[in-house]
């Protein structure tokens, strides 16, 4: 295992970006877990965005330090977590103990392209409606891989395994 695959790779993004399938995909290529942040919130986040109410910091905080502790239990042999991330504060919860051994990956699209994208898909706790209380939340960082998300899986996964020099 490279160095590249036993660090911990955030994939972050607004809802709808591609976290998920890009994460799936990631994890596969490097042989290494995939974590979904979606899966890990609790049932009272999930209630309170199917109802069309975005989270405030209060609502994520629980969640993010229980994205830590597992990205903490990962630490040394890799992992690809899925997570929004969308605050600077937010990233900083997530990396809280493990700053040297993480990566992030910026999925970054249009509003109208993730907006379109959300409207196909079944069975996601989170309307379309909260996009833009997503996108308004947004800080995105300098540093990172972006990744523009109007490209197709096998290049934006053939890009990020160069990227991460992943052999």
């Amino acid at each position: 295992m490279n160095s590249s695959t036993s660090k911990i790779i955030f994939i972050m993004g607004v809802s709808g970006s591609g976290k998920s399938t890009i994460g799936r995909a990631l994890a596969e290529a490097m042989d290494v877990p995939f974590i979904d942040g979606d899966d890990h919130h609790p049932e009272a986040n999930v209630k309170k965005m199917s109802l069309g109410q975005a989270l405030d910091d209060s609502d994520r905080a629980a969640w993010l330090k229980t994205l830590n502790r597992i990205a903490l239990q990962h630490r040394g042999e890799g992992a690809v977590i899925a997570c929004s991330a969308l605050k600077e504060s937010y990233r900083q919860i997530l990396t809280a103990n493990l700053e040297e051994e993480c990566q992030w990956v910026i999925l970054k699209g249009t509003y109208e392209l993730i907006l379109e994208r959300m409207k196909k898909r079944a069975g996601h706790f989170m309307p379309s409606a909260l996009l833009q209380s997503q996108f308004d939340t947004l800080e995105i960082p300098e540093y990172g891989i972006h990744l523009d998300i109007s490209k197709t899986l096998p290049s934006l996964i053939t890009l990020l395994v160069k990227e991460l020099n992943i052999q």
